[in-house]
């Protein structure tokens, strides 16, 4: 190949070297700052001499920072860009990570996961999302957002082997400082080098490929009844998936299944998640994309309200599981898309932190809740509730999709 021929091989564009980036510490940053602590739970209890809730605890703390950093981090995206808020996160990431292997007391833990919720706000998915927002226009914005979250999918299946064999060759201390080498060698450069705002952009919100930023600011936003329609389905969403993300191992052995089969069952919604994506990205390029996500929220009511009926037996079990983690994805690939349609990226950044907040304390809460009314009123009850909340979901995207 002579170097004329050389130069003119197509090159991967900037858009798609972020994207490719992020995708990477992504997977990276759920892996560790989110993922691992559910490995780590046992030893730690047994070190600290302490509850599982009590432990627990540290983890539910973490989520809500996310979530009440969410609107901030938001704007100071919308207003200065990526680099320096992401860089900063994986720097901080990394030290409460290594600082997470030292602890000896439960006061102690719960400001490490703290740091790391602050952490997770300004590394994981929001600014991500919004960052790929900001670079691609409409047409391509759905296959950038899909390939970040399709890598990003299986953050679970690489880091809760990989922990787990950490923790039982070298311990759990040692296995999070193994962890913050991987975390610092990997988030920070790439968030660091490459990270940048859209070339010719005055401000973040410049897409790549649109002629001018358009869109429309938080507060106008917030006056009209798709934003809330949006924070609606995406909270009771969210809160569903937590449910079923954390009691669906316990309802399956509950229901008389060997609890390696409910692991495994219950390993599938990682898998599933994946497929739903592709699926999903697929369908809207074809269909309007509230009317797809809509779809795939009512199979996951219909779903989750035939588990007690038909979650007896091994295949109505993976029936339903199948169905619902068709889903389990989904609502991490829709919101984005659906925020950037509705209001441009000019301030994306803003709304969708301005609608975070309460989607991660349904992440956070919905678990909890659903705990206590599965004490009460068993897990029948706490299924139904995920139907509910699925239907709920499925309504107002409905409606959303013809206001």
């Amino acid at each position: 190949m002579t170097a004329r021929q050389q130069r003119e091989q197509p090159r991967i564009s900037p858009g798609w070297r972020l994207v490719i980036a992020l995708a990477i510490t992504q997977t990276v940053g759920y892996g560790i700052l989110y993922y691992a602590f559910a490995v780590f739970l046992g030893p730690m209890r047994r070190d600290l001499n302490a509850s599982a809730g009590q432990v627990t605890g540290a983890f539910t703390l973490a989520v809500l920072i996310t979530g009440l950093a969410a609107p901030l981090v938001g704007r100071r995206l919308d207003r200065h860009g990526g680099r320096g808020l992401m860089t900063l996160g994986s720097v901080a990431g990394t030290l409460a990570t290594f600082a997470w292997s030292r602890v000896d007391s439960l006061p102690g833990l719960y400001a490490v996961l703290a740091v790391i919720g602050l952490a997770s706000a300004m590394t994981l998915y929001e600014p991500a999302l919004a960052i790929v927002v900001s670079w691609f226009d409409p047409g391509r914005r759905s296959s950038a957002l899909l390939a970040v979250t399709l890598v990003a999918g299986f953050a679970s299946s690489v880091f809760l082997p990989l922990t787990g064999l950490l923790v039982d060759r070298h311990g759990w201390r040692t296995a999070l400082v193994v962890l913050t080498v991987i975390h610092a060698v990997t988030t920070i450069p790439l968030h660091a080098f490459f990270v940048r705002r859209p070339p010719g952009a005055g401000s973040p919100g410049r897409a790549e490929g649109e002629e001018r930023p358009g869109g429309t600011g938080l507060r106008p936003a917030m006056r009209g009844r798709a934003f809330w329609l949006l924070a609606v389905a995406f909270v009771a969403h969210t809160a569903a998936v937590a449910i079923v993300a954390v009691h669906l191992l316990a309802y399956l052995t509950e229901l008389g299944h060997p609890p390696t089969f409910a692991a495994l069952v219950t390993g599938l919604l990682g898998v599933l998640s994946v497929t739903g994506r592709l699926v999903t990205t697929g369908l809207h390029r074809r269909f309007p994309a509230a009317a797809v996500t809509a779809a795939v929220f009512l199979l996951q009511a219909v779903a989750a309200a035939s588990l007690p009926l038909l979650g007896g037996s091994g295949a109505g079990a993976v029936t339903c599981v199948i169905a619902f983690g068709i889903g389990f994805g989904v609502g991490t690939l829709a919101r984005p898309v659906l925020v950037a349609e509705r209001y441009g990226a000019a301030a994306y950044a803003t709304i969708a932190g301005a609608q975070a907040l309460p989607i991660m304390l349904a992440k956070a809460l919905g678990p909890l809740g659903a705990a206590f009314l599965g004490q009460s009123m068993g897990y029948p009850v706490v299924m139904l509730s995920v139907a509910v909340s699925s239907v709920l979901a499925a309504v107002m995207l409905i409606v959303y999709g013809r206001s």
